[in-house]
């Protein structure tokens, strides 16, 4: 899961051309979402199978690390990649073959470039650390950061613990995560639809309005409603399941695929792998910790636990506003112009050269090819 977590983005991003990177980027969080939902209709189907229906659970994992295997080796490397190894020809070749068209001379050009440049780079977690890297460094740690702190997995990992919590009975509850499941899933299609025309900021943001009236609603219900015999009224416990779904939904729109998609097409070629790296692995650290720490939370805050997460996704929902630049259409070599036009980040990178062709002319006219 590491290794695809780290290698698929990647892939994605260097592969699809700027106009559809967004969406073809989310099929990697619609897979994801795809698997889960899965694996929840098979836990509800072997569930009855004892005692040997959890072996079977498990063995069946087997079946998409097979395709996985099989798949990774029918498919092409990235051009990026190719060049960045030396062997421009073909990656040419693969360039005008996944672009339909020998008309890639510009995006070939600014391809060698950054594999040259990359290629002087010797240790890339080092140079990450510099000030130009900053903003994108930022981005690597606390996107993946508050995709988690959105809740999101606690949700998913414990909703029959959950549901169970709220007076349904075990089978019911393992039945509402079958729900859950199903609908992040299909709310991934609606981001791949539209995030290439919205852009990354406008779903970013809608969607953490939308998790945080959601989070609030629940913590309301449950603190109001939940009463003396630790049970939720049956019209309160549909309620809270509606607004569990319209929650996993925001999140499916917005933050789950979003918190994949943009760290891994912000990174120039020379850290772009340290990069996705770090994304990798405070996601599954942030993973961790919460869903070592759910339990006991739920223990101690209660109903409060909605408000601890809604208070989070304001300060991500906050700091998208504030600090991240629209990525919509930009192509993945220019990106670095971005954040150099950005109020805040051009007064943390330091000046560009002169003599490498940048600077203020550079800038502008390399500004100008992209648009």
């Amino acid at each position: 899961i590491g290794f695809g977590n780290q290698g698929v983005p990647l892939y994605l991003s260097e592969m699809a051309p700027a106009h559809l990177r967004g969406g073809l980027n989310m099929m990697f969080q619609l897979a994801t979402t795809l698997g889960i939902f899965t694996a929840n209709m098979v836990n509800y189907g072997t569930q009855n199978l004892k005692p040997w229906g959890w072996r079977l659970s498990l063995g069946l994992a087997a079946a998409p690390a097979l395709l996985m295997t099989v798949g990774g080796l029918l498919l092409p490397e990235t051009p990026n990649s190719l060049i960045e190894r030396g062997r421009a020809e073909e990656g040419r070749r693969i360039l005008e073959r996944i672009r339909g068209t020998a008309d890639v001379d510009a995006e070939f050009m600014d391809m060698s470039e950054a594999s040259e440049l990359a290629n002087t780079i010797k240790n890339p977690f080092r140079n990450i650390l510099e000030p130009r890297n900053r903003p994108q460094l930022v981005m690597a740690v606390c996107m993946p950061a508050f995709q988690i702190l959105t809740g999101i997995n606690s949700i998913l990992f414990y909703a029959p613990v959950l549901f169970q919590t709220m007076g349904f009975g075990a089978s019911a509850s393992l039945y509402s995560s079958v729900i859950t499941g199903a609908v992040l899933f299909l709310s991934t299609l609606i981001s791949i639809a539209t995030v290439d025309r919205l852009g990354r900021r406008k779903l970013l943001i809608s969607g953490g309005i939308q998790m945080i009236v959601c989070q609030v609603i629940v913590a309301v219900i449950l603190g109001v409603k939940f009463g003396t015999d630790k049970q939720l009224s049956r019209s309160y416990s549909i309620v809270v399941v509606v607004v569990i779904c319209l929650f996993v939904m925001a999140f499916g729109w917005s933050w789950g695929p979003l918190g994949w998609t943009v760290p891994s097409e912000i990174f120039p070629l020379e850290t772009r792998s340290a990069g996705q790296s770090i994304t990798v692995a405070v996601n599954l650290f942030f993973t961790f910790v919460i869903a070592q720490a759910f339990l006991s939370m739920l223990c101690a805050f209660k109903f409060g636990i909605f408000l601890f997460f809604a208070a989070w996704i304001t300060v991500m929902t906050v700091f998208v506003y504030v600090f991240l630049p629209e990525t919509k259409g930009v192509p993945i070599e220019e990106m670095v112009l971005l954040w150099r036009k950005h109020w805040f980040w051009k007064k943390v990178m330091p000046d560009m050269p002169l003599e490498d062709g940048w600077g203020e002319g550079g800038g502008e006219r390399a500004d100008n090819k992209g648009h």
